[in-house]
């Protein structure tokens, strides 16, 4: 292999390792989906940070989207990454934790990650790779210390929240990826008097997606995705590791009546600490009337 050839390589990886994975961005999009008359209310998006207790930049950053106060903030999984990464976790969310806020789980709250190839990605996704009966990461206390807070546990349940001026109905599912989602849970009509209606999940995964709009749910939030992680630039991503297509593997879009919004996240997992194209994220959602 030519010299200069390899030490591109040597500099590609670097920068994906050291330089775009801790280059964090603040995404803003407008939904238009209240009613005319309402007033804009901001929803904070986070997923997927992946948690290590020594991610300083990540949680320091994370701390910073305090001065946003937003109305809401959900968080749609794969918070944690390491047995002891919960105190750090909640430290991160600390100036977040007293507005409004929901959560559901994703896979990597419950298990540890594992070293793997991650060229399979190419021609599979990751469902069923889990081996593990038995959780190995501290996903209960994970969840107490949030709704020690009042954010309010979404797994495979619904819930009615006051959201600035919204009354807000929310159904949540757990993670899809595993196997613990259980839509049969939240299923019918959401309720029709609510000012938004909030479907949470942690994979886009169609056939969920497509229940929530169904019955009624307006505005869809997700992650899991990572956007793709390693991305060709003008091309995007190379697989999403879900159902969901390569077009909308992250950012705003729309699935049947309603609005999805994936997440590509802000962390990875700790065995392919790289990000190339594709910038790690959190998402300030501004909901405002339909024109």
């Amino acid at each position: 292999m030519p010299l200069s050839v390899l030490g591109l390589g040597l500099a590609g990886l670097g920068y994906a390792s050291v330089v775009e994975r801790n280059w964090f961005r603040l995404r803003r999009f407008d939904v238009p989906v209240l009613e005319r008359g309402q007033r804009p209310v901001r929803i904070l998006h986070l997923s997927d940070l992946h948690l290590t207790p020594r991610r300083t930049m990540l949680i320091n950053w994370v701390r910073s989207l305090g001065s946003l106060e937003p109305d809401l903030v959900v968080n749609t999984g794969d918070s944690i990454a390491h047995p002891e990464a919960v105190p750090s976790l909640l430290h991160a969310l600390e100036p977040l934790l007293s507005r409004p806020g929901l959560f559901v789980y994703g896979s990597n709250d419950l298990y540890a990650p594992k070293p793997k190839n991650p060229a399979r990605y190419l021609w599979r996704t990751s469902k069923n790779d889990r081996r593990q009966h038995t959780p190995s990461l501290p996903w209960e206390e994970l969840g107490t210390g949030m709704a020690a807070e009042g954010w309010l546990d979404m797994n495979n349940t619904t819930a009615r929240i006051k959201v600035g001026d919204l009354d807000v109905a929310v159904a949540g599912i757990h993670d899809s990826h595993i196997n613990r989602d259980r839509y049969d849970l939240v299923a019918g009509p959401a309720p029709a008097d609510a000012d938004l209606r909030l479907g949470v999940m942690h994979s886009p995964e169609p056939r969920n997606m497509t229940r929530f709009a169904d019955d009624g749910y307006q505005l869809l939030l997700a992650g899991h995705t990572h956007g793709g992680q390693l991305c060709i630039p003008f091309y995007g991503a190379l697989v999403t590791n879900c159902g969901i297509d390569r077009a909308r593997v992250k950012g705003l879009s729309r699935h049947a009546a309603s609005w999805l919004h994936v997440s590509a996240g802000l962390g990875t997992s700790p065995y392919a600490p790289a990000r190339f194209a594709c910038f790690p994220e959190a998402s300030l959602l501004t909901l405002v009337p339909r024109r």
